[in-house]
């Protein structure tokens, strides 16, 4: 079963790499929730890391990914990892967007006639 999580980039770490070629990385999302936020961490693991590889700390993004469990000496732990992330597209910079003003043409009966 997957989840996903919207949110903002808050930490991007660098790929570890561990005994037997193993990797990961790890990165924090902030997420609203009501009047709290939290800061979600989350991990990519082997050949799924270079999906990050165009993911900036304050990007807004959707990840989608599953959680593990395991018990290790008769303690349990979560892991979430991720496996598909995508920029929010409605978190695209307004900058690059053109704006109505640059789109403004004149009328086909458009007369300029000022002197300079």
């Amino acid at each position: 079963m997957s989840y996903e999580l919207e949110g903002k980039i808050k930490v991007l770490q660098e790929t570890k790499t561990f005994n037997g070629g193993f990797t990961k990385r790890e990165l924090v999302v902030t997420v609203q929730d009501g009047d709290y936020p939290q800061d979600i961490s989350l991990e990519f693991l082997k050949d799924k890391i270079s999906l990050l590889d165009n993911i900036f700390v304050d990007d807004e993004v959707v990840v989608t990914f599953d959680i593990r469990g395991r018990e290790y000496n008769g303690r349990y732990f979560n892991n979430l990892i991720g496996w598909k992330i995508a920029k929010n597209s409605a978190s695209e910079d307004v900058s690059s967007q053109p704006s109505a003003a640059n789109d403004w043409e004149p009328p086909i009966d458009f007369v300029d006639d000022v002197p300079f």
